[in-house]
């Protein structure tokens, strides 16, 4: 999986770039061996301004291209890891909804 990671109004830290490697990396192990090849992850990490200090604080966008196919998850949180934690587990969820679709269709199509 190729993984594009940008910053907005934050400092991108070493520590930042392996933890959203882990996590977002994380995710190849739900693809099949062809799809983790295609697999094109965006992700963005940000403060929504320089000044904001209520509220949400940073949010998590994650974009996962595989073929024609778009998984796509934001999450906003106090916390930056958590927010990423939360997109990451957007992005599981659809990706595991995508694939009993498609098992679902695969057994309609036999059963005719």
């Amino acid at each position: 999986m190729k993984l594009t990671l940008h910053a907005k109004n934050l400092d991108l830290t070493p520590s930042i770039k392996a933890f959203v490697e882990e996590k977002i990396g994380s995710i190849s192990k739900f693809l099949r061996p062809a799809e983790n090849d295609l697999a094109e992850a965006r992700v963005e990490v940000a403060k929504p301004s320089k000044h904001h200090r209520s509220g949400f604080v940073y949010y998590a966008e994650v974009n996962l291209k595989i073929g024609s196919r778009l998984f796509r998850a934001v999450a906003e949180h106090l916390d930056l890891h958590t927010a990423i934690d939360l997109a990451r587990d957007e992005i599981e969820r659809q990706i595991k909804e995508y694939k009993e679709r498609s098992r679902e269709a695969r057994r309609t199509e036999k059963n005719i």
